[in-house]
């Protein structure tokens, strides 16, 4: 049971992951790898600012802003100086690497001891049920743990719910236009280049949201620990459209939240019957590419079907 709440917790704080590179793969159709960054970067920020002593909701919110600014960066090198998108996310995320390093001052910064979110969610389950441990479906839990689980759900919901009142702004709208048909929004007047600058840099806010409350559940941050997100994040997406069967924003964005607790658990399945930890990232890249291409392979198969029906 353990290992199932834990599944579920990281399954909904990488959720934030899904939206952020939902809004830049699916809204904008950008592949941008400044994620592998930018929730490092998010992690980085939240755990030195907390190991200093600094509050952990203003660490948080701070590595949110950091994020954003590193997106912004992304768009403005990709729409001001025309580098193609994936060059521009790829130049900030290895400038990332070495931005996060000066931050943390080391490769590796744990959190143990040092007061965060997690265990202020955790502490507050243990006052309201005034014990350690409870008991859920007959098996004895830790009630922080619940509590965390609890949190993490409300954090998905509340973000996951602004970012569809967001979208139906005249601003998420415009920026929504902009990624279907940029050349009909210029062509109206709004500036195509500030919406994608924009969107980039909510969606890599999103993203080092999640690192920096990853790097809070983990008890540490890592100068390694984003390498691969951004395929995590696509599979979580497309785990979710297939959920769903719709890319309309409001099941978009829910099926980004349940993709990636799916994922999750699947991961979590697979290390419990032996896989080994050293394959999780070649195992991930062959699923997302499956699911990029069996989509292609079923229409074809069920044209074909149809072709020789009609014959």
């Amino acid at each position: 049971m353990t290992l199932l709440l834990g599944a579920l917790t990281i399954g909904l704080i990488l959720s934030l992951l899904a939206m952020g590179v939902m809004v830049s793969f699916r809204i904008f159709s950008t592949p941008d790898i400044t994620t592998d960054g930018s929730i490092t970067l998010g992690a980085a920020v939240a755990a030195a600012l907390i190991v200093k002593g600094h509050d952990p909701f203003l660490a948080t919110g701070l590595a949110a802003v950091c994020g954003f600014v590193a997106g912004m960066v992304t768009g403005v090198i990709n729409t001001r100086f025309k580098i193609d998108a994936l060059l521009s996310g790829i130049l900030v995320m290895t400038a990332l690497y070495s931005i996060n390093l000066h931050i943390m001052g080391r490769s590796n910064i744990p959190l143990m001891g040092s007061a965060s979110l997690i265990q202020r969610f955790g502490a507050m389950g243990e006052a309201i049920t005034g014990r350690e441990r409870v008991s859920l479906a007959g098996w004895h839990v830790a009630s922080s743990d619940i509590a965390v689980l609890i949190a993490t759900v409300l954090i998905a919901c509340l973000i996951g719910g602004a970012l569809f009142l967001f979208f139906r702004t005249h601003l998420g709208t415009a920026m929504r236009a902009t990624g279907d048909n940029s050349q009909m929004v210029l062509a109206m007047g709004a500036n195509v280049d500030r919406q994608k600058i924009f969107g980039l840099g909510l969606a890599n806010g999103l993203v080092a949201l999640s690192g920096a409350l990853l790097a809070q559940y983990n008890g540490f941050a890592d100068a390694q620990m984003g390498i691969g997100m951004v395929v995590w994040g696509l599979a979580s997406v497309i785990i979710g459209e297939a959920l769903t069967g719709s890319r309309s924003l409001g099941l978009a964005i829910v099926g980004a939240v349940f993709g990636s607790v799916l994922f999750r658990l699947l991961v979590a399945i697979a290390l419990r019957w032996g896989l080994n930890p050293n394959d999780l990232k070649l195992i991930t890249a062959l699923f997302v590419f499956a699911a990029l291409i069996l989509p292609g392979l079923i229409g074809k198969l069920r044209r074909r079907a149809v072709a020789e029906a009609a014959n």
